[in-house]
């Protein structure tokens, strides 16, 4: 894939701009946009009726590409893939293909700015660094993927450190890194965005460690993929395991559950400690202000318990490597965990290989979904066996899971899939788990 060109937001005023996807993220760049004086051309796939803000928003197949193509700059939202054809013919006619973050890392001061990405755990190691850094008494910046855009208006501008959560997508529009990254895990995922490809998405996802500027990369050494690509990880790596444990106790107050939240709060401490804080080195400081930590939502988060019964809300776990670390969070415990949704090309093999090694009582209740033929053949194929059972919906599958768990069990939401295929996103999932579990406090 070609690396965008290297341009930062002050640097199109006056220039043609098009903004291609008005999410989120896209909104945002409207707005910073209008900050700069500069009218763009409004693209999205589905733009919706009677425009935005009283503008005209083009649909991308309905006249939208060609209003792109005559742009100098094209601000995409991290959705749109940059091996779409629609993309490729953009860059094809010289338009230059551009991010939000890249745009705002291009001119940001990268030394007080620490990069997280990672399959899964880059949220909660964003979250973790930002919530020491503000305990510790900084002006913090936590956004990127998790939170607000930095560059977006609301978003302050004095600040003395900023924590950016960088996803698979977002990475590609970055040409320039800051001198700090972590990685927090790897493993399939997004295949269909990164050309359905994993080696493609493995590369994209580590292309911040190589980009101009980046020095260290604090990485989860308990990954074989990491370890075996060294080699992508920059000039300096350093290794973090859930084996080195916590012997001060200083991450207790943080309140999470796993040996991989655990290394989780380590990344996040290394990374304040290549930041140059100097409080990063002192556990009784890092203790205080670890106190007061908010679980981040439908991430392993606690949400009831019924007759002994531990209900826990993991369903932004979409692939397989979160939902093997959630059941670890039980060691030993009967855990019945529900998993089902969007067919996103997984392989599923390991996850009923990783179930099944599973020392503590284990039931997959594969819940009706895209995915669930390929699931349930995929547990009931490992050697040994897993305990599976099949509903039809969240609300059944979670009775049926309840009904099994008793006594002191365990009912896991950590689908490893996302939800799309049934839900509008992942916090859609939650609430129809927490309300199930609601019906069952009814009795």
């Amino acid at each position: 894939m070609p690396t965008p060109p290297t341009i930062s937001w002050s640097e199109l005023t006056g220039r043609a701009v098009g903004v291609w996807g008005l999410g989120v993220e896209g909104r945002a760049n409207l707005a910073k946009l209008g900050m700069l004086g500069v009218t763009p051309v409004l693209v999205d796939d589905n733009p919706p009726e009677g425009g935005l803000d009283g503008r005209a928003v083009l649909a991308t197949a309905a006249g939208g590409l060609d209003a792109l193509a005559g742009c100098e700059v094209v601000v995409k939202s991290p959705g749109i893939s940059r091996y779409g054809s629609e993309a490729e013919a953009l860059t094809a006619a010289g338009v230059a293909l551009v991010g939000g973050l890249g745009l705002w890392l291009a001119e940001a001061d990268r030394d007080r700015v620490v990069c997280i990405t990672g399959t899964k755990g880059k949220s909660t190691t964003t979250a973790v660094a930002g919530h020491l850094l503000a305990g510790l008494g900084y002006r913090v910046v936590t956004g990127g993927n998790l939170g607000v855009p930095p560059w977006a208006p609301e978003t302050p501008v004095e600040a003395d450190f900023w924590v950016v959560e960088v996803s698979s997508y977002q990475a590609t529009d970055i040409t320039t890194a800051p001198p700090v990254v972590a990685v927090t895990s790897l493993h399939p995922d997004h295949l269909p965005w990164h050309r359905g490809d994993t080696e493609t998405y493995y590369a994209d996802k580590l292309s911040l460690c190589r980009r101009p500027g980046a020095d260290l990369t604090v990485a989860n050494g308990d990954s074989p993929l990491l370890r075996d690509r060294r080699a992508a990880l920059g000039p300096r790596v350093e290794w973090v395991t859930a084996a080195e444990g916590d012997p001060s106790g200083w991450s207790a107050p943080l309140g999470l559950l796993g040996r991989h939240n655990l290394r989780n709060a380590r990344i996040a401490r290394a990374c304040l400690v290549a930041l140059g804080v100097p409080e990063a080195a002192d556990d009784d400081a890092l203790a205080k202000a670890a106190t007061g930590f908010a679980h981040l939502e439908s991430r392993l988060r606690p949400v009831g318990e019924v007759d002994g019964v531990l209900f826990v809300d993991d369903s932004l776990s979409t692939n397989v490597l979160p939902t093997l670390a959630a059941v670890d969070a039980f060691p030993g415990r009967r855990v019945a965990v529900l998993v089902g949704g969007q067919d996103r090309g997984i392989d599923y093999a390991p996850l009923a290989e990783g179930l099944a090694a599973r020392l503590g009582p284990t039931l997959a209740v594969v819940v009706g979904s895209e995915i669930a033929p390929r699931l349930r053949t995929a547990l009931e194929a490992v050697e040994g066996g897993v305990e599976v059972a099949e509903r039809e919906d969240l609300d059944a599958a979670t009775r049926a899971a309840f009904e099994w768990a008793r006594p002191g069990g365990v009912v896991l939401l950590s689908p490893a899939a996302p939800s799309f295929d049934r839900y509008r996103d992942y916090r859609a999932r939650s609430a129809a788990f927490n309300a199930a579990l609601t019906r069952l406090l009814r009795g």
